[in-house]
């Protein structure tokens, strides 16, 4: 009797039910306040506030874009995440974790930053075109957020991915850190697509950049050529499930999302979105809380 009214305690139950809790990383190109207001960024500063507030666990990551004011959002490096160089292209580049929070949320938003891709005053593109890096500082986001989740320690049930930038994601978790100790749980991807085509195909060579040990050239043949059709699909080859987040998709990307085999959600008004994911990532892993 002792030992199980230790164990029904209020601080047990609660220490239960937080293991329990469904726990969601949000990996997104945008999130306003720190970058223009568009229809993706109001999902980054929205989505991940209404899933903690539904008693989900979360994280959040945003690449430190060069136009991202550090001062006015209250940046500050996290120097005990920080100090990791991660080889691209046999070229090493140092990884830097930053954080700032989003007082009215409550909720922290984790930024990786780099000087040789980051410190340029624009985003993804300046005067139109894009930056001929793009794929290297995508492979650099990537893995940067998955070795800052290594030393988070940090396990989720749910990675959901955000825009083109996000999409070798879902790639790296399958087929690269699927044998690590720390995703051992059966995670699920989301994907979510978005609106944001880019006009030049990527470097020709990203296909080759991604070939490590495990990773054969047939892993990654669908980017052999990486437009922004090839690499959406891409994502969607190695993701669980998809979500059509923007309401402008082009009827070809449409049928290529319902094509693709894959759970998906049509786009939801913004009214009733949040309630919709969360369900979605409910059913994604079968887990009630």
């Amino acid at each position: 009797m002792k030992n199980f009214i230790y164990f029904c305690n209020s601080k047990n139950i609660n220490n239960i039910y937080n293991i329990m809790k469904l726990k969601v990383l949000f990996v997104t190109q945008e999130i306003t306040p720190y970058l223009p207001e568009t229809e993706m960024s109001k999902i980054g500063r929205h989505l991940p506030q209404g899933i903690q507030e539904r008693d989900r666990e979360i994280r959040t990551f945003l690449p430190k874009f060069g136009n991202i004011n550090e001062r006015r959002n209250q940046l500050h490096e996290v120097i005990r995440l920080s100090g990791m160089n991660l080889v691209i292209n046999d070229t090493d580049h140092p990884l830097v974790i930053k954080v700032a929070s989003i007082q009215p949320a409550r909720m922290q938003v984790y930024f990786i930053d780099n000087e040789d891709f980051f410190s340029r005053k624009f985003a993804l593109t300046e005067k139109g075109k894009e930056f001929e890096d793009n794929d290297e500082r995508a492979i650099f986001y990537s893995r940067g957020v998955i070795e800052t989740v290594k030393k988070l320690g940090w396990a989720p049930d749910i990675i959901h991915c955000h825009g083109w930038f996000t999409s070798l994601i879902p790639f790296y978790m399958k087929k690269v850190y699927n044998q690590d100790p720390l995703f051992e749980n059966d995670f699920k991807i989301v994907y979510s697509v978005y609106n944001d085509n880019f006009k030049d195909s990527l470097n020709p060579n990203l296909s080759s950049k991604l070939i490590e040990d495990g990773v054969s050239p047939e892993d990654v043949e669908k980017i052999n050529v990486p437009n922004w059709d090839n690499m959406t699909d891409f994502a969607m080859k190695y993701a669980d499930g998809i979500i059509m987040g923007s309401k402008f998709l082009s009827d070809e990307t449409k049928l290529q999302i319902q094509d693709s085999g894959k759970p998906f959600l049509k786009p939801e008004d913004e009214d009733s979105y949040i309630d919709k994911y969360d369900e979605f990532y409910k059913k994604l892993t079968e887990k009630s809380i």
